[in-house]
């Protein structure tokens, strides 16, 4: 009697993960995000007026690490240069290798990992849309802020309107601080180390990359501190729904496998009953139902065995 599988379940446990279909997926996501943010630039008032009520708020609740992160990289070059170049550049190096790092090495851990990652990106993509907001390096100079990226763009390759490459300020939204995504994608990195790295350094990595990312950030006057603690949040929130995602993408891969396809991912390939649908063979039988396709037998009731003499030839087989 043939089992019977809760649909999906299956499916998902066999699916066997391709670069070449992991690469494009990660791809499409990034390029989702970044045309995103071109689209959500917002209005440039109202993303000022959004950052001073950050600042508001800080001020309240006596939170002001900005202010003298800032100053001191923007005095001490020898701070300031490499945080540039951290604020710049490791979130696009780190955050890949580590999900290289997940695909080779840890392929158990590694779709719930890149759909978590994935996930609390689109909610910031929200955030950006819906919540646009001025950086402290783009508030008036009467509030302090110097953009060191803009100190030191003879330093790197970015110019002085944006951490992009010099001359592609404009292409990129710079009212995009809350909530903040190079906070959050350095949490999920030192979450990835310090579970599935293995050894002690790893450990030591997923504690102080994500918290010299957050004095980056604030240095740099890129972020304010309640944007790093939004982007904690919406990882946190992605770390939730992921498990749902992956269930919805497992039915709908479910329904959009051909059935063929679906009868075969279950078998295998190999050791199943079942080659047709609704079709089985014996211990023996390499085709389905072959004793019912030979009519000679079907269409000469007389000719059974038990109407037969003793003398008569038996049947041929």
């Amino acid at each position: 009697m043939p089992q019977t599988e809760k649909p999906g379940t299956e499916v998902a446990a066999r699916t066997r993960l391709r670069w070449w279909t992991e690469l494009p997926l990660i791809l499409l996501v990034y390029s989702c995000y970044t045309a995103g943010r071109l689209l959500a630039r917002g209005d440039t008032s109202t993303a000022v007026d959004h950052g001073l009520a950050v600042l508001r708020i800080e001020k309240a609740l006596h939170l002001n690490a900005e202010h003298p992160l800032n100053r001191l990289f923007t005095r001490e070059a020898w701070l300031g240069v490499p945080a540039d170049f951290w604020y710049a550049s490791l979130h696009y190096l780190v955050t890949p290798a580590i999900l290289v790092f997940l695909f080779r090495k840890r392929a158990e851990v590694y779709r719930r990992a890149r759909t978590w990652l994935m996930t609390s990106t689109f909610i910031g993509l929200i955030g950006f849309t819906l919540l646009p907001t001025c950086p402290p390096r783009l508030l008036d100079v009467k509030y302090g802020f110097v953009d060191t990226m803009a100190q030191y763009s003879s330093y790197g390759w970015w110019g002085g309107d944006a951490s992009a490459p010099r001359g592609l300020g404009g292409m990129t939204n710079q009212y995009a601080a809350m909530p903040s995504l190079h906070c959050g994608w350095a949490l999920w990195c030192g979450v990835m180390l310090w579970r599935h790295g293995g050894n002690r350094l790893t450990k030591v990595l997923g504690v102080t990359y994500p918290v010299l990312t957050v004095l980056v950030v604030m240095g740099t006057a890129n972020h304010y501190f309640l944007d790093a603690v939004a982007g904690v949040f919406v990882m946190g929130v992605g770390y939730l729904l992921a498990p749902y995602v992956m269930r919805v993408a497992d039915l709908v891969r479910v329904r959009i496998t051909p059935r063929a396809s679906l009868v075969a991912a279950r078998s295998g390939g190999a050791g199943s009953p079942i080659v047709s649908a609704g079709c089985q063979t014996s211990a023996g039988e390499r085709i389905p139902s072959q004793r019912e396709s030979r009519p000679a037998a079907a269409a000469e009731p007389d000719a059974a065995p038990t109407d037969a003499g003793d003398g008569a030839p038996a049947p041929a087989r």
